[in-house]
């Protein structure tokens, strides 16, 4: 069997909604979400912070509405935002209607949780009459009491019996232009109840494991759970909850969608954990050169390999490579399309190897006819 037979995964088929101008589900390529942390009622911040997680690649972003200053802000939010913005609502269904006639793409909210069914159906009313989409989010943290006291604790059972309920509200609306997440920040429980609620509904499904954690532990927990699912063929789009930047969830998602050949942005580095045998010092190497690489956006393959152990099989396999080792002390080898090249000394090895990245990255775009390949090489403001 092929390599490729086993990187294949079948996604779970689902109706696609547009969230903006962004499909989700269906045959859509899965997307990438963030949350900003600004106070969103600071315009200027929040836009600001959304300017970085633009340029990191995010598909989406979700800010937090819990007052009217937050939702009076959203008409600059999201008239500055070349992506769409989701507002995030909980329990006051008038900021969900102000959110939708300032300019959210998608509201995030429980319709279950916002008072009776006449406000309910008043911000259905709003969504439709505003083009929103919108967002089920259960949450194993915040369950219903009656759920709770049914079920003893949170649950997979729990969750999406949450999810279902909310649902029906919508689906009783004629309202169809939902996905739905079921997050829990423990993955065992999260895996659980998003296979569960896979099996039950045809709509788009959101991921993530909610309070993952720090940089490390959080995008540990997150890969774990997320992974096993998207394997699964599981997940239409994505949000991984770290306790660190926006922009770093966004890097961390897409790094999740590339491992899984899910999805491919910007340059995916190969490189070795360094030892005894390296010919350069590969992990300072690798920390330059993955800063000095984030302003290119086509998806490519680049090795960075210490020795020739590993170092040629790896560089094969990739669009661009570089072996430390070998004959020459202080050279190394140069690998373009998998083929050995020419011998670089280790010196010139970041300029040369961010230079032939952008020259590769210009050569490809235009292979595509995009005529505006210079975008994919310019630099983060």
């Amino acid at each position: 069997m092929s390599i490729r037979a086993y990187r294949d995964i079948h996604r779970r088929k689902s109706r696609q909604i547009m969230v903006g101008k962004v499909p989700v589900g269906g045959d859509a390529p899965i997307t990438v979400q963030t949350m900003t942390n600004t106070v969103t009622g600071d315009a200027r911040a929040t836009i600001d912070q959304i300017r970085r997680v633009e340029e990191a690649g995010a598909d989406i972003v979700r800010v937090s509405c819990p007052d009217e200053d937050a939702t009076k802000a959203m008409k600059a939010i999201t008239r500055a935002a070349s992506i769409p913005v989701v507002a995030d609502i909980h329990f006051h269904y008038k900021r969900a209607i102000e959110a939708a006639v300032n300019g959210a793409a998608c509201l995030r909210i429980n319709p279950g949780n916002i008072g009776s069914a006449a406000r309910v159906k008043e911000v259905v009313q709003a969504a439709k009459d505003h083009g929103c989409s919108m967002r089920i989010g259960v949450n194993a943290g915040s369950l219903e009491k009656e759920l709770l006291e049914k079920y003893g604790e949170p649950c997979p059972e729990a969750m999406v019996e949450s999810a279902m309920n909310h649902a029906k509200i919508l689906d009783d609306l004629d309202f169809r232009e939902y996905k739905i997440s079921v997050k829990a920040s423990d993955p065992f429980l999260a895996v659980a109840a998003y296979q569960s609620l896979a099996e039950a509904v045809d709509c788009p499904i959101h991921l993530g494991i909610t309070e993952a954690g720090g940089m490390i532990a959080g995008t540990v927990k997150s890969s774990i759970g997320m992974g096993m699912l998207l394997w699964s063929g599981i997940g239409d789009t994505i949000r991984v909850s770290l306790s660190a930047e926006p922009e770093e969830e966004v890097r961390v998602g897409f790094d999740i969608l590339k491992s899984l050949n899910l999805r491919h942005r910007g340059v995916n580095i190969i490189s070795c954990p360094s030892c005894a045998r390296q010919g350069f010092e590969v992990i300072k190497t690798v920390e330059v050169l993955e800063k000095r690489l984030k302003h290119i956006t086509t998806p490519m393959s680049l090795s960075i390999i210490g020795c020739v152990v590993n170092g040629p099989g790896e560089a094969r396999e990739t669009d661009l490579g570089f072996t430390g080792g070998g004959a020459g002390k202080g050279h190394g080898q140069v690998y373009l399309n998998g083929e050995p090249k020419y011998r670089l000394d280790n010196k010139d090895l970041v300029e040369h190897i961010v230079e032939l990245c952008e020259k590769k990255a210009a050569e490809i775009e235009a292979a595509r006819g995009n005529s505006d390949a210079k975008a994919a090489l310019e630099p983060a403001q």
